[in-house]
């Protein structure tokens, strides 16, 4: 938690859509009243990173019917979980296209798999995906 609270103390106060942080980089967006990262290692090319955030708050905007701030994120993560699912897994870009993680989530969702996990299950599963994206 600390390298989060040292991050957003030192991204909140600029204007700026990237900084450089304890050897990683570090794109982000706000909106309202929400901050969105994108980390990657000092190598990684800030173009792609940024395409990554640009896709997961079009994507995120799209799911939350254009309200992205805390309260909307907050009543809907399980298909904000869905959006990020379909653009990294495991640290892995697999979309930066947010009409294809748009339409796979909406697959996805008419499929019915939400239904079938529990928000339990869902969020463990997204802070696993999380845990091992920090420590790689």
């Amino acid at each position: 938690m600390a390298f989060e609270k040292n991050v957003f103390n030192k991204t909140s106060r600029t204007d700026s859509e990237i900084a450089f942080f304890g050897g990683m980089t570090i794109v982000y967006k706000n909106s309202i009243d929400l901050f969105l990262y994108v980390v990657g290692s000092s190598h990684e090319n800030e173009l792609m990173l940024m395409s990554v955030l640009t896709c997961l708050f079009e994507s995120l905007s799209h799911v939350l019917r254009k309200n992205v701030e805390k309260r909307w994120l907050l009543e809907n993560m399980d298909g904000a979980f869905l959006v990020l699912d379909e653009i990294v897994d495991g640290g892995v870009i697999l979309e930066s296209d947010p009409q294809q993680v748009i339409q796979k989530v909406n697959f996805r969702a008419d499929d019915g798999s939400l239904s079938e996990q529990s928000v339990a299950q869902v969020l463990q599963s997204a802070k696993e995906q999380i845990k091992w994206s920090l420590l790689k």
